[in-house]
């Protein structure tokens, strides 16, 4: 055994346990990617549902679809809250509106990243501001719990100073709650009054320019969505039978919709 053998499986191990960064994709090549370790990684596939099937959320279409237009122009656009319940299209409509742009040519592209990862936004800030693309930065279930630091790095982010994000960059959040911060108070919290607690939380959605709500879908709603899925996919529509999927999963939602029409296209041997 010669001297460099141990060593060689030493750095051998050692890249096993903490493996080298992936290589950094080229951004103004692929339509989306994921921020991971301060790296841009292409997406191994994007491929977002059509606008016309998300169905039940027309007025948040045209919001969110208008605002990322006039981003991929290179016009004023806002920082973009969606917010409101679970399964109701919060993260399809982003990544949809993203995809009908770039299907009309449009210079944008899809960046995800992870909510833990807010305090290295500054660096893919610097590496995208040069770009003549515009990006949808696309954080998805944020949720900060009481006495993190998130809410104070997301009000940078948004607001200002010296660490603000490029004029061809716009945040995208998604939250179950609007005041993204947890609701339970702690000491401290019942130590002042409520209503500023409630305040200084609200004043975190408030910092973005577009807010836009979200909420349960009734039975009408849930059914014309399992209709326009059927329909776009070339499967057979039951109503009745949509609606007993839902009702075994005590939830009606987008979400619910298309897990039921997943189901029926194994049932009838189709792709989807």
């Amino acid at each position: 055994m010669t001297d460099a053998e141990p060593l060689a499986r030493i750095a051998a191990a050692l890249e096993r346990i903490s493996p080298p960064p992936p290589p950094a994709a080229d951004p103004m090549a692929h339509p989306a990617y994921v921020w991971r370790e301060g790296v841009l990684v292409a997406t191994r596939a994007f491929r977002p549902l059509a606008l016309d099937l998300l169905t039940g959320i027309e007025a948040q279409k045209a919001q969110v679809l208008a605002n990322s237009r006039r981003l991929a122009d290179r016009l004023p656009a806002h920082d973009v809250l969606l917010w409101g319940a679970r399964g109701t299209g919060k993260s399809s409509l982003v990544k949809s509106a993203v995809g009908a742009l770039q299907a009309e040519g449009k210079p944008i592209a899809l960046i995800e990243v992870a909510p833990d990862a807010l305090s290295t936004l500054p660096h893919l800030f610097d590496l995208i501001a040069p770009l003549e693309r515009a990006f949808a930065l696309f954080v998805d279930d944020l949720g900060f719990e009481e006495g993190s630091a998130g809410p104070r790095t997301l009000r940078s982010l948004l607001e200002g100073g010296a660490e603000a994000r490029p004029d061809n960059a716009r945040l995208h959040v998604t939250a179950n709650r609007r005041h993204i911060v947890s609701r339970e108070h702690g000491e401290a919290e019942r130590a002042v009054n409520a209503r500023d607690v409630m305040d200084d939380k609200l004043a975190l959605a408030d910092r973005f320019g577009l807010s836009v709500g979200f909420h349960n879908v009734d039975q009408p709603t849930y059914v014309a969505m399992v209709e326009a899925y059927a329909a776009q996919l070339g499967l057979p529509f039951d109503a009745a039978d949509a609606i007993a999927w839902a009702t075994g999963r005590g939830a009606r939602s987008g979400r619910v919709a298309w897990h039921y029409v997943v189901e029926l296209a194994g049932r009838e041997g189709k792709q989807v």
